[in-house]
C-alpha cells in the first residue's frame, strides 16, 4: 500500500487529503491551464507547451487527472496511434476556482517572496 492509499484510507472524509491533494501538487494544475487552451492537445504538444516536466512526470499526471474524470484521453485507432487530452465537465466547473486561485498568487507573490526574503535573512543572522 502506498502512502496515498494509506493517507486517503486514514482520512476518508477529508476532502484536502483525498480531492485537493491530488490535483494541487506542481503539475496538475498547469497541465489542466495548458488543456484550456486548446479544446484537445497530443501529449507532445503539451511537453512543448510546459517545458520544464518530464516525459514521466506528464504521463504520471495526465493518469491521475484521468482517474479523477477531470482529463479525459481519447486514442484514434490509426498508424501511429494518435492520443488527444481534453478537459472535462468536471474539469471546466473547477477552472473558474483555478483563476481565482492564480489571481489571488498573482496579486500576493511579490508580497510573499519579500517575506521568505525577510524571513531567510532573519534566520541566517541568528546562526
Amino acid at each position: 500500500m502506498d502512502r496515498q492509499t494509506l493517507r486517503d484510507a486514514l482520512y476518508p472524509g477529508c476532502p484536502i487529503r483525498n480531492i485537493l491533494s491530488r490535483f494541487g501538487d506542481k503539475w496538475s494544475l498547469l497541465v489542466l491551464c495548458t488543456l484550456e487552451r486548446e479544446s484537445a492537445m497530443r501529449f507532445g504538444a503539451l511537453l512543448e507547451a510546459i517545458p520544464d516536466i518530464s516525459q514521466k512526470m506528464l504521463t504520471v499526471t495526465l493518469r491521475t487527472l484521468e482517474e479523477d474524470g477531470l482529463v479525459s484521453r481519447r486514442i484514434y485507432a490509426q498508424i501511429p496511434p494518435r492520443v488527444e487530452y481534453t478537459l472535462t465537465d468536471r474539469a471546466v466547473s473547477l477552472l473558474p476556482h483555478i483563476h481565482a486561485l492564480i489571481g489571488w498568487a498573482l496579486e500576493h507573490m511579490e508580497s510573499i517572496i519579500d517575506t521568505r526574503r525577510a524571513s531567510q535573512q532573519e534566520s541566517r543572522s541568528r546562526h
